[in-house]
């Protein structure tokens, strides 16, 4: 069958709307670390991932036009207040630019596993491409400049061992386990994540405008901070060392880049996607007080994200994804 044959699914639109407004928060973002980074192998990259979501912005509103729907309206240059002071540091910048880009990874693989149609499917292969050709890029560079912290090193064992017994779980009495390695992959990550979560809070606290969205993000400041604690002390207890933090690579300008739909917008976001990530670190923790862990920090933000969309709907800054038929409005309405 041909792909004109093909309409799109719910699931495919789906993965089209959530790339279009995710990738024009971003971009704004990048837009505004672009004009205030020094550094020309950082501003290089900044470039490149600047030059390539606008080709793959352009490819996306094609394919949710051609099915009807409205391409929605996501963020702009209206959300970008231009010639303001600098708010990060040119190595925070290139943090933000290769966290983001993993998240871009995961978000690519996603969509293209719900994709049907191969036009749909190459547009992703190729985005999937994009994306590891600058998670390569950023990995290189922070390595260069010395600001790629590794994780922990482990000691091989001289064989192969099985677990034997009920103790290999327990996290809270007797003599607990080390960490295992599987375990290691979603706290490294989280906790590398929960620092950008952090420190993008701290720095739109100093210049959000609205005192309501303000104070929202001093309150999602110190929740990142507890959660980063909860699983920093459980590598500490390890003798494990922690990833370090970025705090001071925020500046103490108070002069606004963005509009504070953005900046509560792009924090709702880290917390949203980071519950996929602390639900894939709770499925593989097998030792009791990493699991709880886990637990604790998806009930607060599940909270916390019930306060962010109060906020967002207040505003009306929240755009309204496609839905299905309301099929009871349509018969009552006939």
């Amino acid at each position: 069958m041909d792909k004109e044959d093909l309409k799109l699914t719910s699931a495919e639109i789906g993965t089209l709307w959530g790339e279009y407004v995710n990738g024009t928060a971003v971009d704004i973002i990048n837009k505004y670390m672009l004009s205030i980074i020094e550094d020309e192998k950082i501003k290089t990259l900044f470039e490149d991932a600047i030059s390539t979501f606008a080709k793959q912005k352009n490819q996306i509103a094609t394919f949710i036009e051609n099915e009807g729907f409205p391409v929605p309206i996501g963020f702009t240059d209206a959300d970008l207040n231009k010639g303001t002071k600098r708010l990060f540091s040119d190595i925070f910048c290139l943090h933000y630019l290769h966290v983001m880009t993993l998240h871009g990874l995961l978000g690519h693989t996603t969509s293209l596993s719900a994709s049907v149609r191969k036009d749909l499917r190459n547009f992703y292969d190729s985005c999937d491409n994009d994306g590891k050709r600058m998670y390569h890029q950023t990995i290189e560079l922070l390595l260069e400049k010395g600001h790629f912290q590794r994780d922990p090193y482990f000691y091989p064992e001289a064989t192969p061992e099985f677990i034997s017994g009920q103790q290999f779980l327990d996290g809270y009495f007797g003599d607990k386990r080390p960490l295992a390695a599987t375990e290691m992959i979603s706290l490294s990550f989280n906790l590398k994540k929960k620092i950008l979560e952090k420190t993008l809070s701290i720095a739109f606290s100093q210049v959000a405008q609205s005192k309501e969205v303000r104070k929202f993000l001093e309150s999602s400041q110190k929740t990142s901070d507890n959660q980063i604690q909860a699983l920093s002390s459980i590598l500490k207890k390890d003798n494990l060392p922690v990833p370090m933090s970025w705090e001071t690579e925020v500046t103490t300008s108070q002069d606004p880049p963005f509009s504070d739909k953005l900046m509560l917008y792009h924090i709702g976001f880290l917390l949203q996607t980071a519950q996929a990530y602390h639900g894939t670190g709770l499925a593989s923790a097998m030792r009791t007080d990493l699991a709880v862990t886990y637990e604790k920090i998806i009930l607060k933000n599940l909270m916390v994200t019930k306060e962010w969309f109060n906020i967002m709907t207040q505003y009306k800054w929240l755009e309204e994804p496609p839905l299905s038929p309301n099929r009871k409005n349509l018969a009552k309405d006939k």
